[in-house]
């Protein structure tokens, strides 16, 4: 019984854990460029009643394991990078990626990397992002430049910055960067809609979007948030009824405690 309580308390953890997963990614149902997360599980440690024994060549067969669980625990909690969908803005320094990568940026010491694409320029002429994170070129350094000198600024699929120069040409001013990553999944977040780099997600590749290998950016719109609400909100059920079959699990293991110490007075 006091293992069936234990078991039942992990599960608890575990489902309690979901929820907070599924609620966050309701709560940004929203949020440019968000990649929602989802939570898996996995079993804990098994006691052995008895070991498994190979037949001895008599007429007793051999025997299995009996063994019994001790609960669950949270296996992963993983960032789904899958497209998402693109909502059209016709700003011009609104800009999504069509495929996989990041947008570099840096706060003048680290290096973070984003998919949202709502850049602005602030007054010294550098491009950056709503937090004040500058947007780095395909070298790694920031974009800055004096907006005074140029008039229709736009971003095109291929990340040039473009403007119309005092004598009426077209200029290209300077280029974005995009990074790809063996695996994307080992960035952690950090929040503002930042990801950081961790040793787990292999090579680095940083190029132009376009290049053979690279995505194309589309410009004048924002990549959406990923969240599937119908799809949170069954995973909300799911934890739900997981939460509550594990708190009846304690009750009910309470329940039979109970009866013991009758039996016992």
């Amino acid at each position: 019984m006091m293992r069936s309580m234990y078991s039942g308390i992990s599960g608890i953890r575990a489902h309690q854990i979901k929820m907070d997963v599924v609620a966050n990614n309701i709560a940004n149902v929203n949020t440019v460029g968000y990649k929602a997360s989802r939570v898996t599980f996995q079993e804990v440690l098994n006691q052995t009643i008895q070991p498994a024994f190979a037949s001895d060549g008599s007429s007793i067969g051999g025997i299995n394991a009996q063994q019994i669980g001790l609960g669950v625990s949270v296996g992963a909690i993983d960032v789904m990078h899958i497209p998402s969908g693109v909502q059209r803005t016709d700003r011009a320094f609104d800009v999504s990626i069509s495929g996989d990568g990041f947008f570099m940026v840096t706060d003048g010491t680290d290096e973070f990397f984003t998919r949202a694409g709502n850049f602005y320029m602030d007054e010294s002429g550098a491009l950056v992002t709503h937090s004040g994170h500058r947007v780095c070129n395909e070298y790694g350094d920031p974009i800055e430049f004096d907006p005074a000198e140029y008039t229709d600024l736009s971003i095109d699929k291929g990340g040039n910055i473009k403007g119309i120069d005092s004598s009426g040409n077209v200029e290209i001013i300077d280029t974005l960067g995009i990074a790809k990553f063996t695996n994307p999944q080992g960035l952690v977040k950090e929040g503002n809609n930042l990801f950081r780099e961790t040793p787990n997600c292999g090579d680095r590749e940083v190029g132009i979007p376009g290049e053979p290998g690279f995505s194309t950016l589309i410009p004048s719109s924002l990549e959406m948030s990923s969240v599937d609400l119908s799809q949170e909100f069954t995973d909300m059920i799911i934890a739900q009824r997981g939460f509550q079959a594990n708190a009846r699990v304690i009750t009910t293991s309470n329940d039979l405690l109970q009866e013991l110490a009758g039996i016992i007075r």
